[in-house]
């Protein structure tokens, strides 16, 4: 079994995979195109395939691309990253280091009252989680995370 089927596995077995089969195959793949969200209610975003949390909504800005745009994860070290040179351009990809799959790539045209980094993340890689869900899925060690 490889890593991401692996990761889909364990993500059913805990109650975390419930993204459609499509939404799945959309995020095993690096060259996806965006889909949107109807989420706005002040969420926790994280893996779709482990519940991983990657990143919060008061990290979260209009970048202007379209796609959801974060200027840091809640925790860095859940995510690898490396040179991507597709498309005849040079950026980084952000894969999820639980699972192995692409998240979406981070640039260095962020906020710079944030650190100056851009996470553009593919909605489809992410679930939603609203604050007040939290606690009721098992998140309520990331609930202090909105009091800063």
């Amino acid at each position: 079994m490889n890593t991401v089927s692996f990761a889909f596995h364990e993500a059913d077995r805990l109650g975390h995979g419930r993204k459609q089969p499509r939404s799945r195959r959309i995020y095993q793949t690096s060259h996806i195109r965006k889909e949107a969200h109807p989420c706005r209610r002040n969420p926790i975003y994280c893996d779709v395939t482990t519940g991983q949390p990657l990143f919060i909504s008061t990290d979260k800005f209009d970048s202007g691309c379209g796609w959801p745009a974060f200027s840091h994860p809640i925790d860095k070290s859940v995510l690898e990253e490396r040179e991507d040179r597709s498309f005849g351009m040079k950026r980084t990809e952000v894969t999820s280091k639980a699972s192995g799959a692409h998240l979406g790539h981070a640039f260095n045209d962020g906020p710079k009252e944030s650190g100056g980094l851009r996470y553009c993340i593919n909605s489809t890689s992410l679930r939603f989680i609203p604050k007040e869900e939290m606690e009721a899925e098992g998140y309520e060690a990331y609930l202090d995370l909105f009091e800063h």
